[in-house]
């Protein structure tokens, strides 16, 4: 694969027949996502659309782990303030990324590791994947419009045992609730995500570029309706009195206490 000129720390970009290859890589923290790997992350799928040579993206972890989701230290410490804060430009690409995105999850994808999901084409996992998405338990609420999505998908009633009770869940449940292709040992899911990613670089792109459109255009002005009111009201939960209560709970390894709170 021919590497790509532009590099992060913890975010690697190769480039091979029509694919480009984003990797989360930063395995001592789980792959916790920085503001610094979110810019990093937009940039490559922006990248991936303006390229004529890519036709593919495909986002993947590290051996052992997708991504544990937002650095809590850094999320404490300068939590992000508006629409143009690093993570919600994030989001807002998947949203508007014209090129199909592929998925390759395995171990921990919690939070946005599992909400970005809702926005790829293919998603395959491995074996050993276990999704969640936290956001409750944090003191916060849904994001990527996946309070939307989801009841969309599943109905309302799974939708809100993940997301109210922040349920984990397993590879071969997001393929059973409609959020994932395939599951795959650990030793291939990569290779079978690869493997797919070839055969649609092989397709005719413009037709596969408006067949994706077609796909998303009847819900796409609602679903960025609504990924605008989970963001705002993300944003202000982060400085409430549960969310402080939650992330410091975390940080000192202890059960959060909400028994003060109406």
């Amino acid at each position: 694969m021919a590497q790509a000129a532009a590099q992060h720390e913890h975010v690697s970009v190769v480039q091979q027949d029509g694919v480009m290859e984003i990797r989360i890589q930063r395995p001592d923290r789980k792959n916790a996502l920085t503001h610094g790997m979110y810019d990093a992350l937009t940039a490559a799928l922006i990248a991936a659309d303006t390229d004529p040579a890519v036709r593919v993206a495909l986002i993947a972890g590290t051996d052992d782990c997708f991504t544990a989701g937002n650095d809590m230290v850094e999320f404490l410490q300068n939590p992000p303030t508006g629409d143009d804060s690093p993570v919600m430009r994030f989001l807002a690409q998947l949203l508007n990324q014209e090129k199909p995105l592929i998925a390759a999850v395995n171990g921990p994808a919690v939070g946005v590791g599992t909400t970005m999901l809702l926005h790829c084409d293919l998603v395959y996992c491995a074996r050993s994947a276990r999704l969640q998405m936290p956001f409750v338990s944090l003191g916060l609420c849904p994001e990527a419009g996946a309070s939307m999505l989801l009841p969309m998908i599943m109905g309302h009633p799974r939708a809100a045992e993940l997301l109210m009770l922040a349920e984990p869940f397993s590879g071969e449940e997001a393929v059973a609730l409609g959020l994932a292709n395939a599951v795959f040992e650990d030793a291939d899911y990569l290779a079978e995500a690869r493997q797919r990613a070839r055969r649609l670089a092989a397709q005719p792109p413009a037709s596969v570029r408006l067949t994706k459109a077609f796909m998303r255009a009847p819900t796409r002005e609602a679903v960025a309706a609504h990924m605008k009111l989970e963001g705002d009201n993300f944003l202000a939960r982060l400085s409430s009195a549960e969310a402080r209560e939650a992330m410091t709970a975390f940080m000192e390894k202890r059960k959060p206490d909400f028994s003060r709170f109406s």
